[in-house]
């Protein structure tokens, strides 16, 4: 038996959530529900808010412009996920697009954009990044959605780090081959992941990074993988080895 229910539509709400809240629908969610799915009064929806867990609701009040969601009964509890934070060099926009929509099915905590001197695109549309997060967390029945931090450089991020977190880099160079050995000593600490840009680190930022007293560097392997296949590599190696897959 499935644990979630994908036969029904999900929604990302801002509303808090308990049963017998009624709030109106966006006019996005308004033309998603009854314009394009053509969902009519009495039919039901989950909803998710990232705090109050999976709700199932009904549309009710459908009008012309606008309709309302009635909460019922709750179906899953608010769980939060591994505490990953995840750190990238943003890329061009449908690379981008893809990249965070795998960090958000991979159950990361924050997301956390960064520049470093071979970042392609300099710029972000946070808009987008929270609009390619939300659709993610809908079709893949996650609870939570990731926060979004604003475009950093690399050399501030150290200079702020949370201390009581370590800092995973992918480097080819790393002193422990096998990834897997050289995450297992994490167990049990918040981690933030670092991503470099499609060119890499230049040496500077390299050299700073190995040099980070709360860096673990960990082997992708032998082969060099596009920024987005990397970021999916490493995400995934750090869920198997210290995440919420064991």
């Amino acid at each position: 038996m499935s644990l979630h229910d994908f036969t029904s539509q999900r929604l990302f709400v801002d509303a808090d959530l308990h049963h017998g809240a009624a709030f109106g629908a966006t006019d996005e969610q308004f033309n998603y529900l009854v314009r394009v799915l053509r969902m009519a009064a009495g039919d039901a929806v989950l909803v998710f808010n990232g705090r109050d867990g999976e709700w199932r609701a009904t549309v009710a009040n459908v009008g012309k412009r606008a309709c309302e969601l009635i909460v019922g009964d709750q179906l899953r509890a608010q769980v939060g996920g591994p505490d990953i934070t995840y750190m990238f060099a943003p890329l061009k926009r449908a690379r981008l697009d893809y990249m965070v929509q795998k960090a958000v099915e991979l159950g990361v905590r924050r997301l956390v954009p960064v520049v470093t001197r071979r970042t392609v695109a300099g710029r972000i549309n946070f808009d987008r990044v929270r609009a390619n997060a939300i659709e993610a967390a809908e079709q893949c029945g996650i609870l939570h959605l990731p926060d979004i931090a604003p475009l950093t450089k690399l050399e501030p991020l150290l200079g702020a780090w949370d201390a009581s977190c370590r800092l995973i880099f992918c480097d080819e160079a790393a002193p422990i081959a096998d990834p897997i050995a050289a995450l297992t000593p994490l167990r049990g600490q918040p981690v933030g992941v670092l991503i470099g840009p499609e060119g890499g680190f230049d040496d500077y930022e390299r050299d700073l990074v190995r040099s980070f007293p709360l860096a673990t560097a960990i082997s992708l392997g032998p082969r060099i993988m596009r920024a987005d296949t990397a970021a999916i590599a490493a995400l995934t190696l750090v869920n198997a080895t210290i995440g919420d897959w064991r």
